[in-house]
């Protein structure tokens, strides 16, 4: 992504050795140094997310990812009942994010069909790493939260 090295040390030097705290009225915690991660709420996380998880690309004409800040939505175009293209690319992207150390939240995981046929076929759900992903009719919250 061609980034210079200057911008690379600032950023590693910004997530290394990083101390924390907790302040709650009075009181403040022990101070406990983080060495991974990036803190949460800054404007540099969802940039970083994009840069560590650019290089996982699958993309067809019936399948793709979309990834924005820190969510990644897979949507795929299922044809003839024909499932096979997008549990393909759900496995990928499993796989790919176990070799490279991000968890996925599965119960924040949801799957929603869009169908607007009368008859709607009976389809097997899918399941991420032995739990089972919720069937959701809608989304349960706006696609931009401001």
């Amino acid at each position: 992504m061609q980034v210079d090295t200057t911008t690379i040390s600032w950023i590693m030097d910004y997530l290394t050795d990083r101390p924390q705290f907790v302040r709650l009225g009075r009181s403040v915690s022990d101070q406990a140094v983080s060495g991974t991660g990036a803190p949460q709420g800054t404007v540099l996380s969802p940039f970083l997310f994009t840069l560590y998880t650019s290089d996982f690309q699958d993309n067809s004409e019936a399948c793709h990812l979309q990834k924005f800040s820190d969510d990644t939505a897979v949507v795929g175009y299922i044809s003839g009942g024909d499932e096979t293209e997008y549990r393909q690319l759900v496995d990928n992207f499993v796989a790919w994010s176990g070799e490279n150390h991000l968890v996925l939240n599965v119960t924040k995981t949801k799957e929603m069909v869009v169908d607007f046929r009368r008859a709607r076929p009976e389809l097997s759900t899918i399941s991420i790493l032995g739990d089972e992903v919720q069937v959701v009719e809608s989304r349960a919250r706006p696609i931009w939260d401001f």
